[in-house]
Parts: C-alpha cells; sequence; structure tokens
C-alpha cells in the first residue's frame, strides 16, 4: 500500500483508424465495444479501480465528452474530473493540463498516465508493478513501463535497458534510452538482445516533476497550456480548458516533447500479458482462438477456416466464413471489411482514401451517443431520416427547436414527458407526438428505465447541425 493514493490520468484522444469500421470519428478505438463486452475505455477505468489509486482523471475531448459521461455511468464509476481539450493536441499537451491541474490541490501527488485503449489483461500484476515504482517516482524520477517483448514487433517504439537480466526486475530499472519504431531486422536483434522492452506510453511520476520538466524542455510548451488551464472553466461537472491559450499549444506526443530529452528516467519492466489493440491483427493475437487460430465475435461461424478473425457486430446479423485464411472480416449495420490480416497497419490510408471519395463510412457510424444517452439512423432518404432514439433513465435532450424539419415522435417502450410549445403532458409506449416545423419541444424521462422512440423527420434540411438550443442539463447551448 502506497502512504497516499496514485491519480491515474486517463488520455481519451484520438480515433484509431486501424480498427475501422468498428472504431471512427464518432465511435473512437477507445468506446467501441471491443473486448468482454466492455470497452477499453471501461477496462482502463476498472484497471485502476483499487484502494491505492484515486479516481481517475480523464482528459479527453468535445466530441467525446458524451462517450466518457455514459461509458463511466455504465459500469458506475465517478471521476476525479474530466478535463475537456478544446482541440486535439496530441500527449504533451494533454498530459501537462492533468498535472498542472493536479498540482494547483498537491504538487507532489503521483500520476500514472494510462493510453484508455490499451488492453492489459493481468490486472493484478499491473498494479503492483505500479506500486513498486512509486518509491521511485516519489524521488522525483519519471518511471515510464516496459513490457517484455514476445516477438519481433515494427509497429511498437522500445525502451533499451543496461543489463538483459533488469528485464524481469520486481523494481524500475535505469533507461539507456527511446528507441523509435524499428524495421524487421533491427526488432529481431533487439529481441534476441534482450535489453529492449516495448514503450507502452504508461508513465509515472509526481505533477511537481512534470511540470518541472516541462518548465526546462518545452517552455513554450508549458507557457501555452499553462495560459489553458488558468482560463478553464468548470461547467456541468466538466472542466472546460480555456481556448485562447489551447490553441497556442504545440501538438507534440510526450515522447517527443519530454522522454527522449529527460534525464531523470526509469524503466518499471512489466512482463503481464499487455496488448495495444491497434490493429485488427492485434486484436487476432489478444482473442481466444478455437481449434484452427480463428477468433470469433458475434454471430459468426467459421468452416475450413485457419488464422482468421470473424466479427459482426449487429446482433441479428449472421457473418460466415468458408476456406479463409490468414484473413479479417468485420460486418457492423453499414460497412463491411474483408482483408487479409497482414494489411491490418494499411486501414489508415483505406480510411484516408473514403474520405477523399466523400463516403461517410469513413469516419460516422449509424449510432451516436450523446450524455442523455444514443441514437442510431435507421433509414436516410431526400426528405425524410428515420432514427431510433434510447434516453437512459432521469436523463433529458435539450429544449431545442429546428428551422428545417417537422418530426413524428412514436413512443415505443417507457414514459416520456414531452413539452411541444406550452404543453407537457406524459406519453406512455404505443403513444404518438407531432412535432411541428420551428416548435420548441423536449423529451425528458423520469423514470427508472430507458425510453425508446422512433423519430421521423420530414424537411429540406436534416443535418445534426439544425438545433436550436435553449436550455440543456449538459452545456451544450451554443454546441453541437
Amino acid at each position: 500500500m502506497t502512504l497516499a493514493p496514485i491519480h491515474p490520468v486517463i488520455l481519451c484522444g484520438g480515433a484509431g483508424t486501424r480498427l475501422w469500421p468498428a472504431s471512427r470519428r464518432n465511435q473512437p478505438k477507445q468506446f467501441a465495444l471491443i473486448i468482454d463486452g466492455l470497452s477499453l475505455f471501461q477496462h482502463a477505468v476498472r484497471l485502476v479501480d483499487a484502494a491505492d489509486f484515486a479516481a481517475p482523471m480523464v482528459v479527453t475531448g468535445v466530441d467525446q465528452r458524451f462517450w466518457v459521461i455514459e461509458q463511466l455511468a455504465r459500469i458506475e464509476r465517478t471521476p476525479g474530473s474530466i478535463i475537456i481539450e478544446p482541440d486535439a493536441r496530441n500527449t504533451a499537451p494533454a498530459v501537462l493540463a492533468a498535472a498542472l491541474h493536479l498540482a494547483q490541490h498537491d504538487p507532489d501527488a503521483l500520476l500514472l498516465v494510462l493510453p484508455s485503449d490499451h488492453r492489459i489483461a493481468d490486472v493484478a500484476a499491473f498494479r503492483e508493478a505500479v506500486v513498486a515504482a512509486a518509491s521511485r517516482a516519489s524521488a522525483g524520477d519519471i518511471v515510464t513501463f516496459g513490457i517484455r517483448p514476445v516477438r519481433a514487433e515494427t509497429g511498437y517504439g522500445y525502451l533499451e535497458m543496461m543489463d538483459p537480466a533488469a528485464r524481469d526486475a520486481a523494481l524500475p530499472q535505469t533507461l539507456v534510452r527511446f528507441v523509435e519504431k524499428p524495421d524487421a531486422v533491427r526488432a529481431q536483434a533487439m529481441l534476441d538482445g534482450g535489453r529492449h522492452l516495448w514503450n507502452a506510453g504508461i508513465f509515472l511520476m509526481s505533477a511537481r516533476t512534470l511540470v518541472t520538466a516541462y518548465q526546462s524542455l518545452a517552455a513554450d510548451l508549458y507557457d501555452a497550456v499553462q495560459d489553458s488551464v488558468a482560463e478553464a472553466r468548470l461547467e456541468a461537472g466538466l472542466t472546460l480548458l480555456g481556448k485562447r491559450g489551447w490553441l497556442k499549444a504545440s501538438s507534440i506526443s510526450i515522447d517527443f516533447a519530454i522522454m527522449e530529452k529527460a534525464h531523470n528516467l526509469a524503466v518499471m519492466p512489466f512482463s503481464g500479458r499487455w496488448s495495444d489493440l491497434g490493429d485488427w491483427d492485434s486484436v487476432w493475437r489478444d482473442g481466444d482462438g478455437d481449434g484452427n487460430d480463428n477468433v470469433l465475435v458475434g454471430d459468426a461461424l467459421v468452416f475450413n477456416c485457419q488464422g482468421s478473425l470473424v466479427r459482426t457486430d449487429v446482433p441479428d446479423q449472421m457473418v460466415v466464413g468458408l476456406d479463409l485464411d490468414q484473413m479479417i472480416v468485420v460486418a457492423t449495420n453499414d460497412a463491411v471489411l474483408v482483408a487479409p490480416r497482414a494489411s491490418s497497419q494499411q486501414l489508415s490510408k483505406l480510411v484516408n482514401d473514403l474520405r477523399k471519395m466523400e463516403r461517410p463510412q469513413a469516419d460516422r457510424s449509424r449510432r451516436d451517443h450523446r450524455p442523455w444517452g444514443w441514437y442510431e439512423s435507421v433509414a436516410v432518404r431526400d426528405g425524410f431520416q428515420v432514427k431510433q432514439i434510447v434516453v437512459s433513465p432521469h436523463q433529458a435532450l435539450s429544449l431545442q427547436s429546428h428551422n428545417h424539419r417537422a418530426e413524428h415522435w412514436i413512443i415505443l417502450s417507457g414514459t416520456a414527458r414531452i413539452t411541444v410549445g406550452n404543453s407537457v403532458h406524459d406519453v406512455d409506449g404505443g403513444g404518438y407526438v407531432f412535432v411541428p416545423l420551428g416548435a420548441i419541444h423536449r423529451l425528458e424521462n423520469l423514470c427508472d428505465e430507458p425510453v425508446t422512440m422512433v423519430e421521423v423527420q420530414i424537411g429540406s434540411y436534416l443535418g445534426e447541425d439544425d438545433i436550436i438550443r435553449y436550455a440543456d442539463r449538459y452545456s451544450r447551448v451554443g454546441m453541437s
């Protein structure tokens, strides 16, 4: 047990295009249900749900705030704070904002910086490694965590140590240097040499140590982020960083800004099961295969297949593989990917090509999450759109109107309190409400069960930006 709790900082940016089509801009990798019916973000929160850790601090973007709120509620966890970045600026500004935020209350508090999109299966062993590294971090070192490599991986950076025997050490070791992602020959040499670990992008240090490092190694970045934190305001339980200072900050990773320049570095070896789940090949590696090394997710069947991943995210959709060898098949409700496993890391280029073709599937799935629940587009045609909408218990849509569309609401289940103009009434399952063009309206769920409804929009323009908000419990007035 450490003397004071360690403060986890969970970073929730990025889109994870190499896990397309399950991961997209409106459904980033860390929030997709990749493992065991939970998201990687939820796994990260549970990873540090123990006596040695304070409630986690989450750093995320404006577009991801809905996901964070909903997924924390779904696993009944309360964050220490949720910090909202005005714009994506990579990991260096995000980590500094968290350190400055924590340093306002306790400069000597320890921060554990965690990506939200990694998979650490050996939870107890990881917690023990963090606690074992705490004394070194309290003494003023920056401790980075290194994973014992199990193959000559070219997709990860590496950490070099002095002594090959140190790979199995139970305490932090001296770090010689960071090594960028190698080619195949260099990766095999480092695996054989025994002095290198995979760089997990996990760090432990005091807020004071980290702030001091930025002041000496990245002074311009420090000034910009400090201004942003000073301008921060609290709304609806969210800490909104100041935009003026934030936009002056360079977009740079913490590795490049700090770690490759610092001299007070140590590495904590970790030999437990870990994966960054960065592409579908790594998801296949992390899964539990059948007798022919096939990993199946959802209603998936295979016949005469070897070493393949076959996955469907759609509850009523069956996917069948026949005579597949080392293949990936991933089906969602609006896209299907079929590719060799060896081509997994080329998906980022494929997504960029889809963007150039202006295909909406590149970035948006049909389901969008909001702080009140979610909606899914069932059909979109000229002049009308059909949505399924689910409003979580005791949540509410904003009080709003539209300039270009009218709406028909059919309540399928639950009881909704519906405002249209000056009329307010409760509507049970089977009920119907018409919202005329321009009418101010709102739906509230005052019950303990979700409200499910079908919404049919009819109008000349059906975009989500045709919303004028007058009141909103999630501080979205003037926001999308």
